[in-house]
């Protein structure tokens, strides 16, 4: 009991201590703006995490709409989840530490402009080439933002904005794919209306944006930050050595959901549902969301930990379901799945970022994001390449799940080897 008393209040300690130094007003920061960010610039920040994601997830029900009228092959969809990643990669590699120099605003701004963009190709699409194109201008949006945005929502509260950080992509990424799955099932014009609600989101999102406070200085260096550059600050590199393989792990699995998991509920369920085909994404993304709401006042090693078991056993369960043809065992393993991928990005996130000076944050955060795409896109990539030339969906689920099952294995023999885990919790937690 003496225990736990302690606990809390060496956690509320370290919370006041962190939302002090991470106040835009604080004497630790004395070139910041005049006007304070409020509660509200946190929920508008976190809400544009959610409509990117929502929007790259977007397009993946729609996949079979648009293969039935331009007639192309899986491997062309395969093509098209592809060069997304890609452009994604491209700008967080090229654009990702520059709100650190130029500010968060102009940032988020351009990139608001550019998802407007791709959503007016998307909707008038009428070939595999101007699918290729939005799907692009979608990458380079989410890449140069996502990194501005994380560390934004830092500035604003440095507690609040981590849990943002590690709950806000699984909500926008599974919420896009049901309600895109939705739209097209129901809606009319289902080849339009969800990129026409989307630019409706965006606009009043960057008037919003327009009207928010800077949430950091500017500092000198913008060219030299567009120079592409992988890496993190020298007190960084132990606990990003430690999140990374766990970081590539849940992404991994989030990369099966969205270019395997649509095939395999309706093959598993014979539904042609739109809905049915999201519902894998959605599960896993918002049971992923919820586990970084739970897990929030856990030490982020011990929530690594937990996310990486959790993640194994997911795998095994997934691999019975798909092995019995159990439609049920499929979204109860994706459950599980989900709590695994919330605690390993939540704990991964933490252990990092807390640490991070507000100048460092959408650079190393940015470089967290790489780890994450590759990923996501690798696998994802190979895996479609292996359903049209491999041994077919079925086996192709196998073994990316067996794949899952030994990431699973390197992460956790990384993190046991990894020094300053002690060093970690205690000031990341």
């Amino acid at each position: 009991m003496t225990s736990s008393i302690e606990n809390r209040a060496e956690y509320a300690t370290e919370s006041t201590t962190r939302t002090a130094t991470a106040s835009p007003a604080s004497p630790a920061n004395p070139a910041s703006p005049a006007r304070r960010p409020g509660p509200g610039s946190l929920i508008l920040l976190a809400s544009i995490v959610v409509s990117f994601l929502a929007a790259s997830s977007a397009p993946t029900p729609l996949y079979a709409t648009y293969a039935a009228q331009w007639h192309f092959s899986p491997i062309t969809t395969t093509i098209v989840f592809g060069i997304y990643a890609i452009a994604v990669l491209l700008s967080l590699l090229i654009a990702g530490r520059l709100s650190d120099h130029i500010g968060r605003r102009p940032v988020l701004l351009a990139a608001l402009a550019l998802q407007i963009a791709a959503a007016i190709v998307l909707a008038t699409a009428g070939g595999v080439g101007t699918l290729l194109l939005g799907r692009v201008l979608q990458g380079i949006a989410t890449g140069g933002a996502i990194g501005a945005l994380g560390a934004a929502m830092l500035d604003v509260d440095r507690g609040r904005g981590t849990l943002a950080n590690a709950a806000a992509p699984g909500i926008g990424t599974g919420l896009g794919a049901l309600l895109s799955g939705w739209l097209v099932q129901y809606a009319p014009a289902p080849t339009h209306l969800v990129y026409l609600v989307l630019i409706a989101v965006f606009v009043v999102q960057g008037v919003a944006v327009v009207r928010m406070p800077e949430t950091v200085s500017r500092k000198p260096g913008a060219r030299a930050a567009l120079r592409p550059e992988l890496a993190v600050p020298s007190g960084l590199r132990g606990p990003a050595l430690a999140a990374a393989p766990i970081l590539f792990a849940v992404w991994a699995l989030a990369g099966f959901y969205g270019s395997l998991g649509p095939a395999l509920a309706r093959h598993l369920s014979g539904s042609s549902s739109t809905v049915v085909a999201g519902l894998g994404l959605f599960l896993l993304a918002v049971t992923g969301s919820l586990s970084a709401l739970v897990l929030d006042r856990t030490p982020p090693r011990r929530v690594m930990v937990l996310g990486i078991v959790v993640l194994a056993v997911s795998a095994v369960a997934t691999l019975v379901a798909i092995s019995s043809g159990s439609t049920l065992g499929f979204f109860g393993s994706t459950l599980i799945a989900g709590l695994g991928f919330g605690a390993g990005f939540q704990g991964g996130i933490r252990t990092v970022v807390l640490r991070a000076a507000p100048h460092e944050r959408s650079g190393v955060l940015s470089v967290l994001y790489i780890i994450c795409y590759l990923g996501m896109a690798v696998p994802s990539v190979v895996a479609g390449v292996l359903v049209v030339h491999g041994g077919g969906l079925i086996d192709t689920a196998r073994g990316y799940t067996v794949f899952i099952l030994l990431l699973s294995a390197a992460a956790l023999a990384g993190l046991s080897v990894t020094d300053g885990s002690e060093r970690i919790d205690k000031t990341a937690s």
